[in-house]
């Protein structure tokens, strides 16, 4: 078993988590949410971790793992904690199903833009429009993808 950077193994097999501690955890997620849809983004973001910390080791082989650190990297992005959110988004795309959502390669991309590594933002932009097209975009600020379409010159990227 080799590691990376953040200590996540890179053995991911797909298994499911039991039913009652699934449950555990989409109750601290659906939280989490309610906290989110409020405006409340710090609390949300503390019940996204509560639900992360019941993952058990090694969380990177669950695909829950991918979407509850998407969802408190999230929070963390709307915080305008951009060096926190590259850290969770990071982390969950090396969880099972994370490198295949766009919705993390989309957040990627914005974090890097915003801490200005703009390559970066570009590879992780053009990856999430690659697998989700011109609607990953379509609920964000249009800079991202001007910004997209002003790096890639060689696509045409749909209004």
């Amino acid at each position: 078993m080799t590691s990376t950077s953040v200590g996540l193994s890179t053995d991911c097999s797909s298994e499911e988590l039991p039913d009652d501690l699934y449950q555990k955890i989409v109750a601290f997620c659906e939280q989490g949410n309610t906290l989110s849809d409020n405006g409340k983004f710090e609390e949300a973001y503390n019940k996204f971790n509560e639900a992360f910390a019941l993952i058990p080791f090694p969380r990177e082989k669950w695909e829950t793992s991918s979407w509850v650190l998407g969802a408190a990297g999230d929070m963390a992005f709307l915080l305008k904690s951009f060096t926190r959110a590259k850290e969770l988004f990071g982390a969950a795309a090396l969880c099972e199903g994370g490198a295949e959502s766009t919705f993390i390669h989309l957040r990627l991309g914005q974090v890097n833009y915003e801490l200005g590594d703009l390559n970066v933002a570009a590879g992780e932009l053009l990856e999430a429009y690659k697998l989700g097209g011109s609607d990953a975009f379509k609920y964000d600020d249009q800079k991202y993808i001007v910004f997209l379409k002003r790096r890639v010159a060689f696509i045409k990227i749909a209004e």
